[in-house]
């Protein structure tokens, strides 16, 4: 199930699980979220104008409660800041409260590297990593997704971090709770690699 809270591109997500041969359905309210068995939660945008779409929708404890329950919840860009306690873009603002944490604006420590970042960057796999600060003992394994934000998660438990990618200091760009996860990048938008990763949290929500 797609959470379509109108701030996205839900074609575009809809079309990456046809070519990875799942199907989808999209869902505006908590009715239509009632029962599924994964859902994704797609956006693009201001933090602020996400939650309020989900409030008005009826979504937030349907979302809470899908995650409590242990089902599979993939956050997409906005999607996954929107997992977080607060952010602090254009005030501050209470999140899903699901990946305890916070959103930060991107703050590179090279002056050069432009805000927002949009493009390509290669990510780390940092599972199994203890300090997720130093991105060069992560894996050496790195793969290329498509970016495009101008703020970042930074969860309270390094432990939920999956993946980071380089822009003047590590910077999260997976993260992994339970059967939650939340991806910064746009996986519709990156290729086989983003293709792959759809591929995977589908076979993730298919009962063994």
């Amino acid at each position: 199930m797609i959470v379509d809270i109108g701030l996205s591109n839900i074609g575009s997500v809809r079309q990456a699980l046809s070519r990875v041969g799942a199907g989808s359905m999209t869902a505006r309210s908590a009715g239509e979220l009632e029962g599924a068995s994964a859902v994704i939660l797609p956006g693009v945008g201001a933090f602020g104008d996400g939650m309020a779409a989900l409030r008005e929708q009826g979504l937030v404890e349907p979302l809470r409660a899908h995650a409590a329950a242990g089902r599979p919840l993939l956050g997409i860009c906005l999607g996954m800041q929107l997992l977080a306690d607060a952010s602090e873009e254009h005030g501050s603002h209470d999140g899903l409260g699901i990946v305890p944490g916070r959103v930060v604006r991107l703050a590179p420590a090279d002056s050069a590297l432009p805000v927002p970042n949009i493009g390509w960057c290669d990510i780390a796999d940092v599972s199994d990593v203890a300090d997720v600060g130093d991105v060069s003992t992560a894996s050496e394994d790195d793969t290329a997704y498509y970016f495009a934000h101008g703020y970042h998660l930074i969860p309270d438990d390094p432990a939920d971090v999956a993946g980071v990618f380089d822009y003047g200091g590590p910077v999260t760009a997976i993260v992994r709770r339970g059967s939650v996860t939340g991806v910064q990048f746009h996986p519709e938008k990156s290729q086989d690699a983003g293709l792959e990763m759809l591929e995977r949290f589908v076979a993730s929500a298919v009962p063994a």
